[in-house]
């Protein structure tokens, strides 16, 4: 049946109007497919933000308004699902804890407000105690890392994989002499001494301490994290 003059305009109109519908609320096929055949690996290269918002719980907001009276700078960072099994939480970027700190990445808020204060009533006063100096610099091997537990057979995830520990490998005083755990743990009196008495509060404030006394691996560092209830080595 032939369609009347005057309703030709009507249905170009309605056509034009479900094919513009059509393109917001469909994908073209040509489109699919070519998204279809990029390679997984390269959609996974990024690290993906996780959906709950970060320090969204109380224990964490009270965190990091404990690190802001301590008159810590840090920025809180977003969270972060990297990968693997690896994760940042509810993890802050130290900006000044009073001592500058070499290679600080992502660290949980607990393990930053422990570190800060370890560096103030540990760190400091120690210094000040066996060499008469101040500490002008800590030095680390960094705090997150997406591996396993060096030397562990479980295969599990190292405390890195979570932003949750941080490898301290030395000190430098003011007078430009550096006090490191490779030679300063079994070194001369003072350094041992020094060491010996950073580990020890540290014990009384991480929930996980190796020392070089533990094994090969830690030779040449403190590893400190949040983990654990008191295992001291």
């Amino acid at each position: 049946m032939p369609i009347p003059p005057f309703l030709k305009p009507r249905i170009l109109v309605a056509a034009t109007a479900a094919l513009a519908l059509s393109a917001c609320f469909s994908t073209p096929d040509v489109m699919k497919r070519s998204d279809a055949k990029r390679p997984a690996a390269t959609k996974q290269q990024r690290p993906q933000p996780i959906g709950a918002a970060s320090f969204s719980s109380p224990e964490a907001q009270q965190c990091a308004f404990d690190l802001k009276q301590a008159g810590v700078r840090f920025t809180p960072l977003p969270d972060q699902d990297h990968g693997g099994g690896c994760t940042s939480i509810d993890s802050v970027k130290l900006l000044d804890i009073g001592t500058p700190v070499s290679n600080l990445g992502p660290m949980t808020c607990p393990l930053a407000k422990n570190f800060a204060a370890w560096a103030q009533y540990a760190v400091r006063p120690a210094a000040r105690k066996f060499f008469g100096q101040e500490v002008v610099k800590i030095e680390t091997f960094g705090t997150y890392s997406c591996r396993n537990i060096y030397g562990g057979r479980s295969g599990r995830l190292s405390q890195h994989a979570y932003s949750n520990a941080i490898d301290v490998s030395g000190f430098v005083l003011a007078d430009g002499r550096r006090i490191m755990l490779d030679g300063g743990w079994k070194g001369d009196r003072a350094s041992q001494d020094f060491l010996r008495t950073l580990h020890n509060s540290a014990c009384r404030r991480f929930g996980t301490v190796l020392s070089p006394d533990y094994n090969a691996a830690h030779y040449n560092h403190f590893h400190m994290d949040m983990s654990g209830n008191g295992f001291c080595r």
